[in-house]
């Protein structure tokens, strides 16, 4: 049994409202008109892993011949686990849950990482397309509202060759591209006119700082130039009549103790480059974890949990920046 606050269309606006009803996911329209694009983009997304430029890291191995890079993934993706996910924001998860697709490793290294054990350890079991196929029919089986694919960046081309069987069995979820915002915009363009929702983080500005707690000192320009790709193709996010997402562009911040991620710019460059209409959610759940817990003295910045105060500041400088529609939960948790 399940019991909410529920408050449909809670920000009483039907510009970023549509009818459930109506609505038809980006895929299947895609596949009405033209099928053999699905098959030209597999087809490409092979073609890219077999030198691989499926990320920004451009490791350029042979992931046709199991050969691995920096995500440790050859040619077959690696699923954790799936399950009708109820942490996430409210117009995901709904009242059934989002259909979340854990997939192992990441192309990123955040020594702060709070699921290390599947994106560095690599937790979980290798998987063809037919069995992401499958994960995808049983989380609508379930009654999810989605497909939540969590880190797909690595495994785009295997996250395409699962649709179109998906697809013909009867798929007809919103696709959620759930992603650290480090992509490559070759392979977001793989997965336009697919996805309906996309949910990258965006989790530092500064280079530096990105190479010291992620390993990637390019992650704030390649993060920039993906939101910007991504809002180009679903522009801002649209929920049905109930509140929950269909379409769009939802952005993640998480914010980190001592202002080290910069979310003063973050907020300034979705609000001035993106659209003010941009829908983000200010995330307070940051704790030490993975590489900070285990040196805490070369990560001093960082191990701690953030202060109210310091996320009420973060919350206020989204609204500064011209921002409006931050997340708030407004359901209790399902009994």
């Amino acid at each position: 049994m399940f019991d909410f606050d529920w408050y449909p269309d809670k920000s009483g606006n039907s510009h970023w409202q549509l009818s459930r009803a109506d609505f038809v996911p980006a895929y299947l329209k895609l596949f009405e008109t033209d099928r053999s694009v699905f098959r030209e983009r597999i087809d490409e997304g092979l073609r890219v892993l077999a030198k691989c430029t499926v990320c920004p890291r451009d490791c350029r191995v042979n992931r046709m011949e199991n050969e691995t890079g920096k995500c440790r993934t050859g040619r077959h993706a690696w699923v954790s686990s799936y399950f009708a996910h109820f942490g996430e924001e409210d117009c995901l998860r709904g009242w059934n849950g989002s259909g979340t697709i854990f997939f192992s490793f990441c192309n990123l290294k955040c020594v702060f990482c709070q699921n290390h054990e599947i994106s560095w350890k690599g937790a979980g079991r290798e998987v063809t397309a037919d069995e992401i196929t499958g994960m995808m029919l049983s989380l609508q089986q379930r009654g999810c509202h989605n497909i939540n694919f969590v880190t797909p960046e690595h495994v785009v081309p295997q996250v395409l060759e699962a649709i179109p069987a998906a697809i013909e069995k009867g798929l007809r979820l919103p696709i959620v591209y759930n992603t650290s915002g480090y992509d490559s915009l070759h392979s977001l363009k793989l997965m336009e006119n697919i996805v309906d929702i996309y949910m990258p983080d965006f989790k530092f500005w500064d280079p530096g700082l990105s190479q010291f707690y992620m390993t990637e000192s390019t992650y704030p320009e390649v993060t920039r130039a993906a939101v910007k790709e991504m809002h180009r193709q679903v522009g801002d996010l649209k929920c049905d009549e109930d509140g929950l997402a269909l379409r769009g562009l939802l952005v993640r911040h998480l914010v980190m103790p001592n202002g080290v991620a910069d979310e003063k710019e973050i907020f300034r460059f979705l609000a001035d480059e993106i659209s003010r209409n941009t829908y983000v959610n200010v995330m307070d759940q940051y704790f030490p974890d993975a590489q900070v817990v285990r040196k805490p003295d070369r990560y001093p910045d960082i191990s701690r949990r953030i202060t109210g105060s310091e996320l009420k500041r973060a919350r206020q400088a989204a609204l500064d920046s011209g921002l409006h529609r931050l997340d708030e939960r407004w359901r209790r948790m399902p009994l």
